[in-house]
């Protein structure tokens, strides 16, 4: 057991080691100091944050709703809410055009009602991330519903608490490490998107062009620049993971 794991945890190790080991160290400031890359850098930030907002609003419900509401066909609908785990991330993009782009499902009526188009905007940085992150935090916040004590749901039930107020001040403290774990990894899903992002919201400085898409097309001109920048979001991630460690483990082995 020790070599397949050793073997296993070189595979998922020595890829990172490799980058740091190519960084350019010498010149690593003068590349992360570029207004492009610190404005791909803002962005990727500011939207991925954006994108864990908008998981932690919808995902916690939908999450409480298929652990706690039986109704018919749900799993089949936990099926479907997983599906963007195993989409390809182009694929993703592609359908979020057919549903919001000019002409898509939706898109044309927000376009036709309210002058609102989406694709290749910030906002629809926002919409891919938490299209590809969301499953993340639903199934991380699931599997904290489906191992929290039900009973003290129950007695809060029976002291006349409402369903909501329940939901509020007894079930969400007792999952709230599975909701940290879940946020935690969309915020690093969202970080590193890319095949979504540069189908629905394209390559614009300053708008929709993040650090992943900043990667691809350096890597095509100035490679040293790329693994520059793959740097700063290897540390990044690694920053956010290990400074929540505890909760992560916590939220999704309890």
């Amino acid at each position: 057991m020790l070599v397949p794991a050793a073997l296993g945890a070189a595979f998922l190790v020595l890829p990172g080691v490799a980058l740091v080991a190519a960084a350019p160290w010498s010149s690593l400031p003068a590349q992360l100091a570029q207004p492009a890359v610190l404005d791909a850098l803002r962005l990727s930030l500011v939207t991925a944050t954006s994108a864990t907002a908008v998981c932690l609003v919808l995902g916690v419900p939908l999450a409480w709703v298929l652990a706690r509401v039986p109704f018919p066909g749900r799993r089949l609908v936990r099926a479907l809410v997983t599906v963007p785990l195993v989409l390809p991330p182009v694929v993703s993009g592609v359908a979020l055009l057919l549903l919001l782009g000019r002409q898509g499902l939706l898109g044309r009526h927000l376009d036709a009602w309210f002058g609102l188009t989406l694709p290749f905007t910030t906002a629809a940085v926002v919409v891919a991330e938490a299209f590809v992150a969301l499953p993340f935090l639903v199934v991380a916040v699931e599997g904290a519903l489906a191992g929290a004590d039900r009973r003290l749901e129950g007695a809060a039930a029976t002291l006349g608490a409402s369903r909501l107020y329940t939901f509020r001040r007894v079930t969400l403290p007792a999952v709230a490490p599975g909701v940290a774990a879940g946020a935690v990894l969309c915020f690093a899903r969202a970080l590193g998107e890319f095949g979504a992002t540069i189908t629905f919201a394209g390559s614009y400085p300053g708008t929709t062009r993040t650090m992943p898409l900043t990667v691809y097309l350096a890597l095509e001109t100035d490679p040293e620049a790329a693994v520059a920048l793959s740097l700063v979001l290897l540390l990044v991630c690694l920053l956010v993971l290990v400074g929540l460690r505890e909760r992560w483990l916590t939220g999704t082995l309890r």
